[in-house]
């Protein structure tokens, strides 16, 4: 189960280090900290159908792809994706931001399982309150 303190490794050094998980907040708030490894590699775009995401950049730079629209974020900025909007984001360099997602859902065990699993339309199915691939929501 999805701890305080617990750190989850993915692909190109990135790394979550969970703060607060659902656990912890009565579910209201999964409080992450990302770092990026630098490689640039975009994940698929994607969605949160009932859950709002804030992210606060501390170290390096964040590129993010916002319903078509591409920004870079300095250390300091802070940007917002609301539910239901297509995002992607990378870093170019090494980078850490604060990432906040409200409600928490099961989005800590999501990211347990993605890095875990090789079958990932069984996870996406699982998960589906959580994320949604949007290519998938377009066939």
């Amino acid at each position: 189960m999805a701890h305080a303190g617990q750190e989850i490794q993915g692909p190109d050094g990135f790394r979550l280090r969970l703060i607060r998980t659902a656990a912890e907040t009565g579910g209201d708030l999964l409080d992450m900290e990302a770092t990026y490894g630098g490689t640039g590699a975009l994940p698929p775009e994607h969605f949160h159908p009932r859950q709002v995401e804030r992210f606060e950049v501390i170290e390096g730079s964040i590129r993010a792809i916002i319903d078509g629209t591409e920004r870079r974020y300095a250390p300091g900025e802070t940007f917002d994706v609301p539910a239901g909007t297509p995002h992607q984001m990378t870093a170019d360099e090494p980078s850490r931001m604060r990432w906040e997602i409200r409600p928490a859902l099961r989005t800590a065990e999501f990211f347990e399982q993605l890095y875990a699993t090789g079958d990932i339309a069984a996870l996406l199915a699982e998960f589906r309150d959580e994320v949604r691939l949007t290519a998938l929501e377009q066939d």
